[in-house]
């Protein structure tokens, strides 16, 4: 049976059931036996290092970061390696672009490449995690990193649009090399090609763009996070062409999409081919932010198998609650997705949208597909509109279901168009134009 039909506890506890933690032996390394001084001073990234190498060719355990302040540059996680950041403990991450060098593989806005590394970083590895309650601290702000996103110099964007051009013309990734010079902003977390993720209990602030982002990733597990962080495209949690994944009990209050669910773009996206699949967000607040649970943009891999159940959101701060957004440069699909008792108090602009003209992008050769979309117990205090739903003439939104929804206060008629085979319920009721 399509998966939207299902409950939301169902539909969340068949997903729950695919996914595995990682174990680790009882073995724990101290980064202060390795050289690590938490003083805000010393530079500790080889101490770091050499603890998770040591800990690794032990056979696994929690390397330990205890309290203090840590600055370092990029650390990176080896197999069986829970990296433990424990409570009045703070990972301070250098503002040197420098310390992320060598350039990595990595995922820059949904297409492959080599680019500084991402601040905490693991390729190909399983049995790997992030926990504890101390904080991660990019130190990113309007003279450091966030600094990069608009001319004048230094400006990300010529970079950006040599390497959508790459993979438009079928470079190998091995060819797209960036770093030094090229200003696209690493991520702060990314676990690429892993199996068996878990991130745990941190607050993350001060990222230099997206916070927390899986790629190709399989049972991956994000639980009572919390996510600090307002800068450009700092969004709080992108899985992005994974499998299997559970975001729990996390708070997000972010300068961009709070969870955005994403699959690769354009191109690139399309000739990986990997959805995102089977993703459970249960349980989670959102503050300010462009949407609270988005999928999108990158939607060239397709997503399909989403539930986001008993979440919270509210700032007036937060542009939209539900969101989805594509366009026909895209392609892909959305499809087989439940939003289920979210309550939001406050919301800027729309309660649900869901835009397949983003960057208003109207006319391409691969208009995405959205398909079976239900909302069901969404509760909504104040919102600018209830419903913003645009779709393409060639790629209209189809099988949209609303169902025992209510919004309170709403500043604005509905937009609708280009949206068939669906049932809207008494949100339709609403004025459109």
């Amino acid at each position: 049976m399509p998966a939207t039909t299902e409950d939301a506890e169902q539909r969340i506890a068949r997903i729950r059931a695919r996914i595995q933690e990682p174990r680790f032996p009882d073995h724990v390394v101290d980064v202060t036996h390795s050289g690590a001084v938490g003083d805000g001073v010393t530079d500790c990234t080889a101490a770091i290092a050499e603890a998770v190498s040591r800990c690794s060719a032990a056979g696994g355990g929690r390397v330990l970061v205890p309290a203090g302040r840590y600055r370092t540059g990029a650390v990176h996680l080896l197999d069986d390696v829970e990296l433990h950041v424990a409570e009045g403990a703070v990972l301070e991450f250098s503002r040197d672009p420098a310390d992320y060098l060598p350039v990595v593989r990595t995922r820059y806005e949904g297409v492959d490449c080599y680019n500084y590394s991402p601040f905490v970083y693991a390729v190909g590895r399983r049995n790997v995690a992030l926990t504890g309650r101390g904080t991660l601290d990019g130190r990113a702000g309007p003279q450091h990193w966030w600094n990069w996103v608009k001319a004048p110099a230094p400006d990300e964007g010529p970079a950006k649009q040599r390497l959508l051009a790459a993979a438009a013309a079928g470079v190998p990734v091995e060819e797209r090399v960036f770093g030094e010079g090229h200003h696209l902003r690493p991520s702060m977390v990314q676990l690429y090609d892993c199996t068996d993720v878990l991130v745990e209990g941190l607050t993350f602030r001060r990222s230099p763009m997206w916070t927390l982002h899986p790629v190709l990733c399989t049972n991956v597990t994000i639980r009572d996070v919390t996510v600090d962080s307002h800068g450009n495209n700092n969004d709080g949690c992108n899985p992005e062409s994974c499998r299997d994944v559970l975001i729990l009990g996390c708070t997000f209050d972010t300068g961009d999409d709070c969870i955005a669910v994403k699959s690769g773009k354009d191109a690139d996206g399309r000739a990986v081919g990997v959805p995102s699949e089977r993703i459970a967000v249960l349980d989670c607040r959102m503050r300010a932010g462009h949407g609270g649970v988005t999928l999108g943009s990158e939607t060239s891999g397709g997503i399909r198998d989403v539930v986001a159940y008993r979440c919270e959101m509210s700032s007036p701060e937060l542009k939209r609650a539900l969101r989805i957004k594509s366009n026909p440069d895209r392609g892909g699909y959305v499809r087989d997705v439940l939003f289920a008792d979210i309550e939001v108090g406050t919301v800027s602009q729309a309660a649900v949208e869901i835009a397949l003209d983003y960057g208003r992008v109207t006319t391409g050769e691969f208009p995405p597909e959205v398909a079976d979309i239900e909302v069901r117990g969404l509760r909504v205090g104040s919102a600018g509109r209830a419903l913003n739903l645009v779709g393409l003439p060639d790629a209209p939104i189809r099988g949209l279901r609303l169902r025992d929804c209510t919004f309170e206060r709403v500043a604005e008629p509905d937009v609708v168009r280009h949206v068939v085979d669906s049932d809207l319920g008494e949100a339709q009721q609403l004025p459109q134009r």
